[in-house]
């Protein structure tokens, strides 16, 4: 439950938002009337597109730039058990199907950037994954020191203990210590906000301080809690953060028929660990057997 300090500062962050987006001119053309999304990402327009059996898809946000299916995906591989031999696949697989991303662990990244140095795919780090619950100057300091190795996006992990026992400020604070350093060297910020742990005015709270930070994404999960992305938390991130930002579903999506329902919802990113097999399917592959392995 929030106290009246608290909710007063959250009152003043979307009333604050809310006055900046009536400041705002008319959206422009390139964004839809409808949902007042970028008009790329609308998804009435998307789900007719790929409804229709589009295999390409020109999307980007904050941080990406236009591309395929393989340009929206970060390629991911999180488990603690990754070997060095794992994240060399990983990098080359990243680099023959161009994702936008590899997104692995901080003792990876140096690796990473080497590995895919000139190939026009970035690396993502994590921080103060999966749990969240490390202080804010430690996320801070893991943030500068994966950017030092070489990250060119890095994914946090709120303080999910401080959102739910209504320490906003402290939440503030957390996204602040991350979403600053990522600023400054020109860094792509996206904020995890685990929604399945949260009630949705805990999400509403959480989207809201993220964009009042400055980060560039808003993002589902971590695909380690007790649920993943679903489409109904990506339009609920998708309408508290408007058009501005991105939003990254992670966490489940295994297949090009989950990838499309989270674009339909808004998402303009997704992480996953089937990328291959979402970009081979894009292009008229074979479905996913029933016992492929699932992902983060």
């Amino acid at each position: 439950m929030l106290n009246a300090t608290d909710l007063q500062r959250l009152i003043e962050i979307i009333t604050e938002e809310v006055m900046s987006a009536s400041r705002r001119p008319a959206p422009p053309p390139s964004q839809c009337a409808c949902h007042a999304v970028l008009y790329e990402c609308c998804p009435d327009r998307l789900r007719g597109v790929l409804d229709a059996g589009a295999s390409r898809i020109g999307l980007h946000a904050s941080g990406g730039a236009a591309g395929s299916v393989a340009g929206m995906i970060d390629h991911t591989l999180l488990k603690p058990d990754a070997t060095r031999r794992d994240i060399e696949t990983l990098c080359r697989e990243a680099a023959e199907f161009r994702f936008a991303t590899v997104c692995v662990n901080p003792t990876w990244v140096a690796l990473c950037a080497a590995l895919l140095r000139g190939s026009g795919v970035g690396v993502c780090s994590v921080v103060g994954f999966p749990l969240g619950a490390t202080t804010a100057d430690v996320k801070h300091y893991e943030t500068r020191r994966a950017i030092f190795d070489g990250a060119s996006e890095i994914d946090m992990v709120i303080n999910i203990g401080a959102l739910k026992s209504g320490d906003l400020p402290i939440v503030e604070r957390d996204i602040q210590a991350v979403v600053g350093p990522c600023r400054d060297a020109n860094v792509v910020s996206k904020v995890i906000i685990e929604a399945a742990l949260l009630t949705d005015d805990e999400k509403i709270a959480a989207s809201t301080l993220s964009k009042a930070a400055g980060a560039d994404f808003v993002k589902t999960s971590t695909g380690f809690a007790s649920g993943g992305a679903t489409p109904a938390d990506v339009a609920l991130m998708r309408r508290v953060v408007g058009a501005e930002m991105g939003v990254k579903a992670a966490g489940g999506v295994r297949d090009y028929e989950g990838l499309k329902a989270m674009v339909a919802a808004g998402a303009t990113r997704v992480g996953a660990s089937a990328g291959v097999r979402i970009v081979q399917e894009s292009k008229g592959g074979p479905p996913p057997s029933a016992n492929a392995p699932a992902g983060y």
